[in-house]
């Protein structure tokens, strides 16, 4: 393996033939790469060769880690499946693809060390990050191009995209792979390269697109035309004051005011209260004209702003009639008469007139 930069030098040479607006598209940020001819720089920070780089990259053996580390990858099954295994896998392709173009100026080690981190992270579960490598064979090149890639990385959907994740991190090692070809002054096939990227951005963008929450429409409550609230299950028995209603009553009313909120076909509700037969008729029609206006104030007091009438029927209209003589079998049978009635008026349909305010003050109706 060749390490020495007099090979770079002649390359900047023949990058001096090159399309020089070629080169000033990739807005190369290393300037020693844009140095031409044997007037460039073989210093460190043209990327000459290091102890510490022979000692981490001088004795690897390219086709055996190529090898174990794509079988390792592969072991990991479902747990490759992210941007870290992603990412394994792009550095591995791009190993190979250098391997293959007969490259030596250190990259193919490089990619190769980057794929081995990762796999070996994955299948500890430590060291996993999602910075890119400083790489001794590589410049940076199109910051703007960066930007993109890095705002699709930090974008809310990113951890739940897994084809997102695939996409970034790929275009990331395909950046620093240009990265490459410019640092040998190979400015076409960087262009080339970073041309793919550029294009692929879009695909990035609408994979996290797809993966955007989509709001599942709320299904429009339907509201009866008519609803029977069993009083003995909206109130305690004897009771009509809001103190007096049960849980189950309430449960039952905050639901209808949901209802009513989210629908605006509703011009009207008539509230009508019964008792069963037993007591008198004055006590009868005053119990359930209060339970009555208890409810209708309950869905007033929870926003309902729909005009709404309230009175009571006493015993008037049973459901059931019952001639137990055992008064406990006799009040379990009247049970159904005891109930609070609701009707809803529609749009178009002539609305529930609120009862005369002499009715609403417990007076019989007429």
């Amino acid at each position: 393996m060749k390490y020495s930069l007099i090979a770079v030098a002649l390359a900047a040479m023949l990058a001096g033939c090159s399309s020089s607006a070629t080169r000033d598209r990739l807005q190369i940020q290393d300037p020693t790469v844009l140095q031409n001819g044997f007037s460039a720089t073989q210093s460190q920070a043209a990327g000459a060769v290091t102890p510490q780089w022979i000692e981490t990259y001088g004795g690897i053996k390219n086709g055996a880690l190529l090898d174990t580390v794509q079988a390792r990858l592969q072991a990991l099954g479902e747990r490759k499946n992210n941007y870290f295994g992603e990412k394994a896998q792009c550095w591995l392709n791009a190993a190979t693809a250098e391997r293959y173009s007969r490259d030596h100026w250190g990259f193919v080690e490089e990619a190769l060390v980057q794929a081995n981190r990762l796999t070996t992270a994955l299948e500890t579960g430590q060291g996993l990050s999602v910075d890119n490598p400083e790489l001794r064979t590589a410049s940076v090149i199109r910051p703007d191009l960066w930007k993109q890639i890095l705002e699709a990385k930090t974008s809310p959907l990113f951890p739940q995209c897994q084809e997102a994740q695939r996409l970034t991190a790929c275009s990331e090692v395909e950046m620093i792979h240009a990265g490459h070809e410019a640092w040998t002054r190979n400015f076409s096939e960087s262009q080339r390269l970073v041309d793919g990227v550029e294009k692929g951005m879009p695909v990035v963008g609408a994979a996290l697109e797809a993966c955007t929450p989509r709001a599942v429409a709320t299904p429009v409550p339907s509201i009866p035309q008519k609803m029977t609230l069993q009083a003995d299950a909206t109130f305690k028995f004897d009771r009509s004051d809001l103190n007096g209603m049960l849980p189950a009553g309430k449960t039952k009313l905050d639901q209808l005011v949901r209802d009513l909120k989210q629908v605006d076909d509703v011009t009207g509700i008539r509230i009508e209260g019964y008792t069963d037969r037993l007591g008198s008729d004055s006590y009868n029609r005053q119990l359930s004209t209060k339970r009555a206006e208890t409810v209708k104030r309950y869905l007033q007091n929870g926003g309902v702003t729909t005009p709404i009438g309230a009175r009571g029927r006493g015993k008037e209209n049973p459901v059931v009639q019952c001639n137990d003589r055992n008064r406990q079998t006799l009040i379990d049978c009247l049970a159904p008469n005891r109930r609070v009635e609701l009707e809803f008026a529609r749009g178009g349909a002539q609305k529930p007139v609120p009862p005369k305010d002499g009715l609403m003050q417990n007076e019989p109706e007429q």
